[in-house]
């Protein structure tokens, strides 16, 4: 059966949200792959949906063993195979589909990557030059047959071809950022400097991988306090990074500076990143992925990237995946602490807690002044409700953290949080107020801090004007919504209660909380019928324990006004 034929047959089958949820037949080897056409690419199929990466190209190559010559089959098939890792597999798929496909831009960007990794630079010109000089390929072909010049060692050729990404919005410090690391390569160190050093002077300021170039190219030279400047650039814009304290330990001890990119392959993997980079942050994810697994293929070692490969696979809802990411991380790297709190972080993910909390403390022990570990500690305990050990861990953070600024806002709410749901309201309370200082008008703290003293009928006024603060800046979070509805209720304003609760229903109709609180207003207005509906929702949305009995009762015996015990702790903590 063709495949087109297929694909009619499977629009018409009912079942599609029971197939998402079934298992996928094994493809290991001692089985044959699914029989028939249909089969092998519904399985695919669905694997895309799950984002389930190594069965997807597993089940659209089998699929693609039983019809050749499909080209969407065929891309299909190809982008999987990269997106999983699969280069080889995938380098072989591409020059099939740019058989019968000439122009398939990342097809050919895979076989301009294969023939660098070979050395051929020719072939990477070749093969770019014929490409269209639009969309994404405006931002790639330019830096790539950049490198492929230099690695002919044609400087002057490089730097017209990258002549595209200058003056344009936005591509500048790409360009500038190139012309430097093509020069530095090339040894013209003045010309690197002056280019990297005007990347770092730019209006929004400099980023770590600007600052590390840079600062990396004056340790070269033997300018170390030119160096140290541009470690700071970025130290003054995020004050507690560690990612620079190899760079400024090994200063320190007159170590000498690795050479961060040596030749046109670590230049290409170089640019690859920086789009994929760009990509991930505006959340482009497969495509992100795609670029960084070809970057990695031209530089294996490189764990900037796989750092950002991890956060592009966590993204993608790929825990195991994102661990083997950050695993391949080493040690000796700049990456590698943070790495391992993601490790930690995927692992308490698929369920693996006890190991995570290991890695954490073992982080910790390494790293006693260091007070991360224990954030991400007190975070993992919190998501527990292990109330004592949370405050315990974010006790051990304030302590290595020093004078706070405002970057500290989120882990003074946290603690406040933990504080509160361990019976220490004096303490959160404080922990509120003080990230308030930090950061004024900060929605998730006026929410809680304003909703906390409603409850206990304190401070009234100025709490309900702090959760319509908090609403105002958040209009389009439903927790929040939900707050100002059932502070309204807790103030008996049950007029006012009943829109703003429909309007968090409608933000959020998935919360089994927000129907019952809508449910109760309705019951409170007189609309009993509607009030029954809500609770019945609420009940269907599968609440925790104690809200589904007490959902349970008012069904059975109404909202009985003078067991009402006073309002939930606001949602979104």
């Amino acid at each position: 059966m063709r495949l087109s034929v297929s694909l009619r047959a499977l629009a018409v089958f009912a079942g599609a949200a029971a197939i998402l949820a079934a298992p996928l037949p094994s493809l290991a080897k001692s089985e044959k792959p699914a029989p028939t056409l249909s089969g092998a690419y519904l399985a695919g199929h669905v694997a895309q949906k799950r984002r389930d990466l190594p069965s997807a190209a597993k089940y659209l190559n089998a699929a693609l063993k039983l019809d050749p010559n499909a080209p969407d089959m065929m891309r299909l098939a190809f982008q999987y195979s990269v997106m999983d890792g699969r280069l080889d597999e995938a380098v072989a798929l591409a020059k099939k589909l740019i058989a019968v496909s000439p122009k398939t831009p990342v097809a050919t960007l895979a076989l301009a990557v294969d023939d660098a990794r070979k050395g051929k630079w020719d072939a990477v010109e070749t093969r770019l030059a014929a490409l269209d000089q639009n969309g994404l390929n405006a931002y790639t072909a330019p830096l790539l047959r950049a490198w492929a010049a230099q690695g002919k060692g044609d400087k002057e050729l490089a730097l017209k071809l990258l002549k595209p990404l200058a003056n344009v919005g936005g591509t500048q410090a790409l360009h500038d950022t190139h012309a430097g690391l093509i020069s530095m390569v090339a040894g013209d160190k003045a010309s690197a400097e002056k280019y990297l050093a005007g990347v770092a002077k730019e209006k929004g300021g400099v980023t770590f991988r600007g600052a590390r170039l840079l600062g990396n190219l004056y340790e070269q030279q033997g300018k170390s306090a030119e160096a140290k400047a541009a470690y700071d650039l970025f130290r003054d814009l995020q004050p507690n990074t560690r990612l620079l304290d190899s760079d400024l330990e090994r200063m320190d001890q007159k170590g000498t500076p690795p050479v961060l990119i040596k030749d046109a392959k670590d230049g290409m993997a170089e640019a690859l990143y920086g789009v994929s980079a760009a990509l991930n942050q505006d959340g482009g994810y497969e495509m992100s992925l795609i670029l960084g697994r070809l970057a990695l293929a031209l530089r294996p070692d490189f764990p900037i990237m796989s750092y950002t490969l991890g956060s592009i696979l966590e993204a993608l809802d790929r825990p195991e995946d994102a661990i083997k990411a950050y695993r391949a991380i080493g040690a000796k790297t700049a990456f590698h602490r943070r790495a391992q709190l993601r490790v930690a972080a995927n692992l308490d993910e698929i369920g693996k807690t006890e190991e995570a909390i290991s890695i954490l403390k073992g982080i910790a022990k390494a790293n006693p002044k260091d007070a991360g570990p224990w954030v991400s500690l007190g975070d993992l305990y919190r998501r527990k409700q292990k109330w004592p050990e949370s405050v315990a861990a974010y006790d051990d953070a304030m302590k290595r953290l020093g004078t706070l600024d405002a970057s500290q806002w989120q882990l003074l709410y946290t603690r406040g949080i933990a504080l509160e749901r361990n019976k220490q309201w004096d303490r959160a309370e404080k922990d509120f107020l003080k990230a308030l200082e930090l950061e004024p008008d900060q929605p998730l703290v006026l929410n809680y801090l304003g909703y906390s003293w409603i409850e206990q009928r304190v401070h009234l006024d100025r709490a309900l004007e702090m959760i319509k603060t908090a609403v105002r800046k958040r209009p389009r979070d439903g927790y929040i919504t939900d707050s100002l509805g059932w502070a309204y209720y807790q103030l008996g304003q049950f007029d006012k209660a009943v829109p703003e609760l429909e309007r968090a229903v409608e933000l959020r109709p998935e919360d089994p909380v927000i129907n019952d609180h809508l449910g109760d207003a309705y019951w409170r207005v007189g609309r009993k019928l509607e009030a029954t509906f809500q609770w019945n929702h609420s009940l269907s949305l599968k609440p925790e324990e104690g809200v589904r009995k007490k959902v349970e009762e008012k069904l059975k015996n109404g909202l009985v006004i003078e067991a009402d015990s006073g309002a939930k702790k606001p949602n979104g903590g």
